[in-house]
This record gives structure tokens, C-alpha cells and sequence, in this order.
């Protein structure tokens, strides 16, 4: 049994859907804005790359497999992710714990290629 109080269903008023997809949104634009294009063009190729070879994959993979170094901040991976999935590259296959040591194998998500790359 939990000790934290648990709620069957968002207290009315305290969650505003609108504003939390406003603030994804310009974060998003914030860390794109901020990352150095020739990591973004890389990250690209190494997520093509990987949506090519028709496995599940995480960020952790594409460092794993060298096809890309750490971005300069975490951040940056989301909209290279949200970018490739935008354009028809890469869809959300699930979640998994990370595989990277920094964050404590919490959740992250997984992506898979489309038709599209094949």
C-alpha cells in the first residue's frame, strides 16, 4: 500500500493541458536553438541510421553504436528525436529504462523506423 495520497483522477483546475503543451513546446524551441547544427545534422544521420536497421532504439544506442557523441546538454535529444518522428523517420515504439548510466535507468522513450526509412 502507497503512502502518498493518490487521487483516482486529476483534481479539476490543477492541471491546464493547454499550458503544459505551450510550455513542451517552446522548451523544445529553446534547446533546438541552442544546439550546435553540425550535432543536430549528426544526430539526424544517426538516427537514420538506426531507423534503417529495423530495431528498437533508444538515444543510448546511437552513442553506443559511435554513430554520434553526447549532445552538450540532455535536452538536445528531444528535439532531434521530435524532428526525425515529425518528418515520417521514426515512431514511438514504447518506453524502457535508459541505458544510460548518468540518469539511473529511468524511463525513457523508444523508437523504431517507418516504412519510410526501409
Amino acid at each position: 500500500m502507497s503512502q502518498q495520497l493518490q487521487f483516482p483522477e486529476p483534481v479539476p483546475g490543477t492541471i491546464n493541458p493547454a499550458a503544459a503543451a505551450r510550455a513542451k513546446t517552446a522548451g523544445m524551441a529553446r534547446a533546438a536553438a541552442a544546439t550546435r547544427p553540425d550535432w543536430a545534422t549528426a544526430c539526424r544521420d544517426a538516427i537514420q541510421v538506426m531507423a534503417r536497421r529495423g530495431v528498437v532504439f533508444q538515444a543510448a544506442d546511437l552513442i553506443a553504436e559511435g554513430l554520434i557523441d553526447e549532445p552538450e546538454h540532455p535536452s538536445q535529444w528531444g528535439p532531434a528525436f521530435g524532428a526525425a518522428a515529425k518528418a515520417g523517420l521514426i515512431e514511438a515504439a514504447g518506453t524502457a529504462p535508459s541505458k544510460r548510466a548518468t540518469v539511473h535507468r529511468s524511463l525513457c522513450r523508444t523508437w523504431r523506423g517507418t516504412r519510410r526509412t526501409a
